[in-house]
């Protein structure tokens, strides 16, 4: 092979998952996912594909050994990638990795206690990491390091409430942590017992503490709701939170730490008790919800762009257990971590209408649970 050629297929090669926002509708994307690893799962933890948004195509990057990360961050510039090790023995922990987003490399940097145990969620902003303990009952504060590795805790919240269902909520399970769009504030779930938690974000370079509780410092959810995760609306107005127990989604109309509730729907109809995941389309017209336990798959609503309420308009059956979803930037694909069939399904979205179309282009991977997109904003 000519030599000028080899070394222009393998720059073309390296560069390929290298995106920006503004090329978004032509380009790849270096996908990220986090597994389940352990009992009869193969996984080892963390992979990486390149994802081609145009034609719903993958290739598999890299890989890298940890433990049950079963949720993740990207840092916003996308050298640093945050995730949790979802342990319940004493060794659960936070791990943070360099990343190298074109080549899909990650490489250990350090790691944390969660100070809880089967942390579950985590996300981040520029200087904070923030995790969700599921067993622990806490929400834990983690300081960035300027080499972007992770500080000790530096502050965690422990809750110790319950619910009805003396199965699924005989104590605090923190689930979800979200940072309003605006950065202003931070919302916790907390499944076994029916709140929303609340706080001020303090943003000042050098700040002592992330996390103020705000006032009110809660909302109280309906009894055995389980609220398990919520998206924002990307103007900020309204908030939509998914419970795990009662099938309920509900709208807020959302005013700094006040919450409003407008509307409530039932998403799951039959009782399964295992709603998973929401995600609100990039355009805002659509908002789209995982099932579990009983007729997997995910609901589709549509969007009021005026007063933010939800019409349910389909639904569209999956494989098993669908945990987690992501659509990706350019809202052409919705792609969908089934834990208990070992796939990663691809469905094509209707720009339009918002339905999804199966592509029969499935990533096969033991126990997927998370996906993430790293792309220039």
């Amino acid at each position: 092979m000519n030599k000028f050629i080899y070394i222009l297929m393998v720059g073309i090669t390296l560069s390929a998952c290298n995106v920006s926002k503004q090329e978004t509708t032509t380009s790849k994307l270096t996908m990220v996912v986090g597994t389940y690893t352990d009992g009869e799962s193969k996984s080892k933890g963390i992979y990486t594909y390149c994802f081609d948004q145009e034609t719903g195509t993958s290739s598999l990057l890299n890989e890298v050994a940890i433990p049950n990360p079963s949720y993740l961050t990207i840092a916003k510039d996308n050298r640093f990638i945050y995730s949790v090790s979802e342990l319940n023995d004493g060794n659960e922990a936070i791990y943070s990795f360099t990343f190298d987003k074109e080549k899909g490399r990650l490489k250990f940097a350090n790691k944390q206690p969660a100070m809880g145990g089967a942390p579950c969620y985590i996300t981040n902003n520029d200087n904070y990491v923030v995790v969700a303990n599921y067993a622990g009952g806490t929400v834990a504060v983690f300081p960035i390091t300027k080499e972007g590795s992770l500080d000790a805790a530096s502050q965690a919240f422990a809750y110790d409430g319950s619910g009805p269902d003396q199965t699924r909520q005989a104590s605090s399970h923190l689930h979800c942590v979200s940072f309003t769009p605006d950065g202003k504030f931070l919302y916790a779930t907390d499944l076994g017992a029916d709140f929303i938690y609340i706080f001020h974000v303090n943003n000042e370079i050098g700040a002592p503490k992330l996390l103020e509780k705000a006032t009110p410092p809660d909302y109280h959810v309906g009894a055995g709701a389980g609220p398990r995760h919520i998206t924002f609306s990307a103007n900020g107005k309204f908030m939509y939170l998914l419970n795990e127990l009662d099938g309920g989604l509900s709208v807020f109309r959302q005013e700094e730490a006040l919450l409003t509730e407008i509307q409530t729907t039932q998403a799951d109809h039959l009782e399964a008790r295992g709603s998973a995941d929401i995600h609100i389309s990039p355009d805002g017209k659509f908002l789209y919800a995982s099932l579990r336990l009983q007729n997997d798959g995910l609901v589709i609503y549509s969007i009021d762009q005026a007063s933010g309420m939800l019409t349910k308009i389909g639904y569209q059956n999956t494989g098993k257990h669908p945990r987690n979803f992501c659509i990706t930037p350019n809202g052409k694909y919705l792609l969908v971590a089934c834990r208990d069939t070992n796939t990663i399904e691809v469905y094509e979205r209707n720009l339009a209408t918002g339905m999804l179309t199966k592509t029969n282009k499935p990533i096969l991977l033991d126990k997927p649970v998370c996906i993430k997109f790293a792309w220039e904003e």
